[in-house]
C-alpha cells in the first residue's frame, strides 16, 4: 500500500511484543537542571539497568542495520561505549572506543568541535580501522548534532566507511539530524 506508514517494529520484552519506541520511552527518566540550570537530562541509564529492554534495544540497532552491513561498532564515550559493546558482543563484532582527548594511549587522530560553551575534542586510534572497514557508530542521545558530526568526520579520517549511525533516543527540537544531512541515522525514539 503506498503513502502508508512502517509498521513499528515490535520486540519481545517481558514475554510481550512491545513497540520499540514506546519501551525506550518508558525507560526514560527526565532530570530537571542537570548539568545546569534549565536543561531537562534525558537519563537512559534504567533502560540499561532493565536487561530485557536492555537487550531489546540492541536488537532493534541491530534488525535496522542487519549484522551483515558492518565490520565494527564505534561506540561515542561514554555510553555510547555500553551500547556499542552490546552490538558487539551480540554480532561477534569488534569495538572501537571514541574518546575525549588524551584518553587513548597510542598515536591518534581527532576532531575538534564547537560546543554551546566552548570546544571538545574527540579522538580514535589512527590504526583503529582497517582502509574502508565499515564501522556502525552508536551512541545513547542525538541532541544538537556537533559530536556525531565530529564522529563521523573522525571514523572517516581514521580510514574506516560509516554504514550507520544509531542512537537509543534523538531529541529532535535540538535540530542536530541537520548536521548530519546526508547521513544514515536511525533513532530507536523520536521526541
Amino acid at each position: 500500500m503506498t503513502g502508508a506508514a512502517p509498521a513499528a517494529p515490535v520486540f519481545f520484552f517481558g514475554g510481550a511484543l512491545v513497540d520499540i519506541a514506546d519501551l525506550v520511552a518508558s525507560k526514560v527518566l527526565d532530570v530537571p537542571d542537570f548539568p545546569k540550570p534549565g536543561i531537562v537530562f534525558k537519563d537512559l541509564m534504567p533502560l540499561f539497568a532493565d536487561g530485557q529492554a536492555f537487550a531489546a534495544a540492541i536488537d532493534a540497532v541491530i534488525a535496522e542495520h542487519g549484522a551483515d552491513s558492518f565490520d565494527v561498532v564505534a561506540g561515542i564515550e561514554a555510553r555510547g561505549f555500553v551500547i556499542a559493546a552490546a552490538v558487539a558482543y551480540a554480532t561477534g563484532k569488534g569495538v572501537v572506543p571514541v574518546r575525549k582527548a588524551g584518553k587513548l594511549p597510542r598515536a591518534t587522530v581527532s576532531a575538534t568541535y564547537a560546543l554551546e560553551y566552548g570546544e571538545a575534542t574527540l579522538e580514535v586510534h589512527a590504526d583503529a580501522f582497517i582502509a574502508g572497514e565499515r564501522v556502525l557508530v552508536v551512541d545513547d542521545v542525538l541532541a544538537t548534532g556537533g559530536t556525531a558530526a565530529a564522529t563521523l568526520g573522525l571514523v572517516e579520517r581514521a580510514g574506516g566507511t560509516v554504514s550507520g549511525f544509531s542512537v537509543l533516543l534523538e531529541l529532535s527540537f535540538l535540530e542536530g539530524r541537520a548536521k548530519l544531512a546526508g547521513r544514515p541515522v536511525h533513532a530507536l525514539l523520536t521526541v
